[in-house]
């Protein structure tokens, strides 16, 4: 019996390769990765230093820290939270990233997440290197584990595979493929598992798009998903790659959980309703057609790629966002926006009535810009939970690009028509 992409990697790390899933293996981390947020790297902070007497690091490298979060504010709590992670970085000579993106875009970018590379984080969006055939998996309550010791202990996980064939029709991506398999499996379907990519439609897809469907894994349980190595994906880790790689494919007899083939071409715009906390409340746009809405956001770290900001611009070239709703366009990282402005697509969706901020989480966490009550907003974002974008009282209804920049132009929920 062979092995999956994912018992592979993880096998690497133990020391002692082969895995198998169900088994419970101490496993090292290529990459640690965080952001700051309160609760969460200020507590795990002190208690390296002061719990567990940490004064300096084995491997620091192995490290690495993002500021991204509450940067729009420009007030004394905002500076308190990042000066707690300045001076932590400095002194234990971690590598700190401030206010140049996303971390989970500029973890692709910086060349933090190469072919075979395993990854952890609190973040269970950090899945999303898996457009690069790395490992990406969310430990939020034993991230302090791997960060104490430089290593943790997980039970490796079993794997179902997706075969995809075919191509994405116009005006369909990667939100309307993720939302089409949570209605394939469900919520749960693959719960505790890594999802694995594979086939001629997987390699059609650009990496822009690899990324935004890994990084929505967790909305079908999975802990983690990755996809087949290619040229696309190789040829862009050569270009930023800090080491030497290897990719890593599963056997061809290798064992999965389940296994499915999903034709690209016959996906549909989809939407989903608001208030589900797994994502698995999806329709079809047609089905949400003329539903209104005040807010549309475009941007996270799951739709704020050139790919999207080229999509929500074929979109609104020419036309006008309706007054009654106000457009907000986030690019995930310094690099896609400087892009994005010299393609001249930040100018197509100006002038047709959006806002661009900066590039950060804070819209995407109701932070920079909280939606009030009674409000519907239609967004790219990675979650629609109440109260998620600010009021308990609003709605969080949740598409592609294509179609929030159609409904911006309409005021309702539309298809895309170009």
């Amino acid at each position: 019996m062979g092995f999956t992409i994912a018992e592979k990697i993880l096998g690497r790390t133990t020391g002692e390769p082969p895995v198998r899933a169900g088994e419970n293996h101490a496993v090292r981390p290529d990459r640690m990765i965080a952001y700051d947020f309160p609760g969460y790297t200020d507590v795990m902070f002190r208690q390296m230093r002061e719990d567990f007497g940490i004064t300096e690091l084995e491997d620091p490298s192995r490290y690495v820290v993002f500021i991204d979060h509450m940067l729009t504010k420009d007030d004394e709590r905002e500076a308190q939270v990042h000066q707690v992670t300045r001076d932590w970085c400095e002194f234990y000579g971690i590598e700190l990233h401030e206010a140049q993106g996303i971390g989970h875009q500029l973890t692709a970018e910086l060349g933090l997440a190469t072919p075979g590379d395993f990854l952890v984080h609190f973040d269970g969006h950090i899945s999303g290197v898996g457009a690069f055939n790395a490992l990406g998996w969310g430990i939020r309550k034993d991230l302090i584990e791997a960060w104490v010791s430089g290593q943790v202990y997980v039970d490796i996980p079993a794997t179902t595979r997706f075969d995809l064939v075919g191509e994405f029709p116009e005006g369909v991506d990667s939100r309307d493929l993720v939302h089409t398999i949570i209605e394939l499996v469900g919520a749960d379907g693959c719960a505790h598992q890594v999802m694995e990519f594979g086939g001629p439609g997987a390699r059609s897809m650009a990496v822009d798009h690899r990324q935004g469907l890994c990084g929505m894994a967790m909305f079908t349980g999975a802990v983690s998903a990755i996809f087949e190595p290619d040229d696309v994906s190789t040829a862009y880790a050569r270009d930023v790659a800090r080491h030497a790689f290897d990719p890593v494919y599963p056997d061809d007899d290798a064992v999965y959980a389940a296994r499915h083939t999903i034709d690209l071409s016959t996906l549909v715009p989809r939407v989903v309703r608001p208030g589900s906390a797994r994502v698995a409340n999806t329709s079809t746009v047609a089905e949400m057609t003329g539903t209104p809405i005040t807010r549309a956001f475009i941007g996270s770290c799951a739709s704020g790629r050139i790919e999207d900001l080229r999509a929500a611009a074929l979109v609104l070239d020419g036309q006008t966002v309706s007054p009654s709703v106000e457009l907000n366009v986030v690019p995930t990282s310094k690099k896609v926006f400087a892009q994005a402005e010299e393609e001249g697509i930040l100018d197509v969706l100006r002038n047709a009535g959006a806002t661009i901020a900066m590039s950060s989480c804070d819209f995407c966490f109701g932070y920079q810009q909280p939606l009030q009550p009674d409000e519907n907003c239609i967004s790219t974002g990675v979650l629609n939970i109440t109260g998620r974008m600010g009021s308990p009282d609003a709605n969080i209804f949740m598409g592609s690009p294509y179609t929030v920049a159609a409904s911006a132009i309409t005021g309702t929920i539309s298809g895309a028509t170009k």
